[in-house]
């Protein structure tokens, strides 16, 4: 191997590894080196209609029902109603955790 093609040899090498590590820490930088979700988002919003949210939080496996109070209008605040525990999908019977029921007429 000649001079000139160790030159071209040698800064293919440190160019390829110049990148390498800057992906790296930009990765870092921008916060993509510590996500453990593998790209997954955190929640799914399952429905809405404007008076009801269900949304399903993948990291715990559940699902949140949240509605708004009887007789109010589009746009109240909406208040978790229950819960479901997704784990125990395919089980003959599934409890819902109520939650929240102190005002419902």
């Amino acid at each position: 191997m000649n001079a000139k093609n160790r030159i071209v040899a040698v800064s293919a090498l440190a160019i390829t590894v110049g990148l390498i590590v800057l992906s790296t820490a930009a990765s870092k930088v921008f916060g993509r080196g510590e996500d453990k979700s593998g790209g997954a988002p955190h929640y799914s919003v399952v429905m809405t209609e404007g008076h009801n949210l269900l949304v399903t939080d993948n990291a715990t496996n559940k699902i949140y029902f949240y509605t708004i109070d009887k007789d109010k209008p589009i746009g109240s605040p909406l208040k978790l109603r229950a819960s479901v525990d997704l784990t125990k999908v395919g089980q003959e019977e599934i409890t819902i955790t109520p939650h929240n029921l102190e005002g419902v007429k």
